[in-house]
């Protein structure tokens, strides 16, 4: 039996949205009550006092990442206590207090939920007891939104008393989703548009070093991500007060050594009689080169080729089950309809190394894997950078990672 374009529209839109980012919940166990939650402008703050602390005493402000709809503070909880390491646990035991800042709209403009941070600095400084600086940072778009937040409040003359800035896998040089996704997020619009949605959305334009707004446009660089470098370039490009130190965190390597996704691979293979043709490939370097081959229900075969594109996928640095989280929505689709696919490779690089460290562009293979040395270190915007021993999955809390930090505190 042949599927209708109906049927697969119907189908499509009855699930989850297919959403390019961290997650889904992995635990049943529930985040403790927050001591305060304030409502803040485009966003909502959850606030912990640390171990003996009746009030504000020694803030660390935690601005939330990318993703689609309100942020889920609880969700952002599990992530940072429930992994490999219990870095909010630590943080309130060490008496520091733990600021969790979310957004009504995580795919709204960076430059606007840089507005939900200013505020909630503002409101730590009013409520906070004594004057130990603050820590203002976040986690993969967070730490952009923080990095803009912290530099607009010194432009305008705003104080905000911070003394640590800090990114934890941020791609402060550019994002990267395959551009095999984005066309098949695009091609599928018509059946169901959230997927395309959120590749189009002004958060993902501004993140993503390389983005394409419909199936058959040639990769660039965004008019959107334009225009948020030349904010970040009219307030300064980063925040400058003498007093605030300013590092990064990547969950990537300085050795060079890629993650072992080979370019030119089969990622997403259509097997269901809807899919087949559908080919999902890795990025390859060079001109003309195959990245996808879509077709869906009733729909031709179309390929997808691209140019002067380095082999980014395998490249060192914060990984994302990508091409996983796509065959997984196809696979939970009921079999009749015919959209089963194999799925051979399920991560590709999101946040390469590089950019987390704010080095260079991740433009060619020679940028993206030659090994970081010391004096290339020196050349970055922080005073201090850790990078992972291996490519682990974007903005993991790991112990090697989370320690460093912890010692970096005010």
């Amino acid at each position: 039996m042949s599927t209708t374009e109906e049927q697969a529209a119907e189908a499509f839109r009855s699930g989850p949205p297919i959403i390019l980012a961290p997650g889904p919940r992995t635990t049943d166990r529930i985040p403790p009550p927050p001591n305060d939650v304030w409502d803040l402008p485009h966003g909502t703050a959850w606030v912990y006092h640390g171990e003996g602390n009746g009030q504000l005493t020694r803030p660390v402000l935690m601005a939330d990442g990318f993703s689609t709809g309100p942020s889920d503070l609880g969700f952002t909880w599990e992530h940072l206590e429930y992994g490999p390491y219990p870095l909010l646990s630590e943080l309130r035991r060490r008496g520091r207090d733990v600021v969790l800042v979310g957004y009504h709209e995580r795919s709204a403009s960076i430059l606007q939920n840089a507005e939900t941070v200013m505020a909630a600095v503002i409101e730590t400084i009013d409520r906070r007891v004594g004057d130990h600086p603050l820590t203002v940072g976040g986690f993969s778009m967070g730490g952009l939104v923080a990095r803009y937040a912290l530099a607009k409040m010194e432009t305008v003359g705003i104080e905000h008393q911070t003394q640590l800035y800090y990114s934890y896998d941020t791609p402060h040089t550019g994002a990267w989703i395959p551009i095999a996704l984005q066309a098949f997020a695009h091609y599928t619009k018509k059946l169901d548009s959230r997927f395309s949605d959120q590749i189009n959305s002004p958060a993902a334009q501004e993140l993503l070093w390389k983005h394409i707004a419909n199936w058959e446009d040639k990769p660039a660089t965004s008019e959107l991500r334009l225009a948020f470098l030349r904010a970040l370039e009219e307030v300064g490009n980063w925040p400058r007060a003498r007093e605030t130190r300013l590092i990064a965190i990547a969950n990537g390597p300085d050795t060079g050594a890629g993650n072992g996704v080979a370019p030119g691979t089969e990622a997403v293979i259509g097997k269901g009689l809807a899919v087949i043709g559908t080919e999902l490939r890795t990025q390859s370097e060079g001109d003309d080169q195959l990245v996808a081959k879509l077709r869906v229900v009733t729909l031709p075969t179309r390929e997808i080729r691209t140019s002067q594109l380095p082999d980014i996928d395998g490249a060192p640095g914060g990984t994302l089950h990508g091409f996983g989280i796509l065959a997984d929505a196809l696979n939970e689709i009921p079999p009749l309809l015919g959209f089963g696919v194999d799925n051979p490779i399920r991560e590709h690089c999101f946040v390469p190394a590089v950019s987390a460290i704010a080095l260079r562009e991740p433009a060619t293979h020679d940028d993206l894997y030659t090994p970081i040395s010391d004096e290339e270190l020196e050349e970055t915007p922080f005073h201090a950078v850790k990078l992972a021993s291996q490519s682990d999955t974007h903005t993991l809390i790991t112990e090697e990672l989370s320690t460093w930090f912890l010692d970096q505190l005010p």
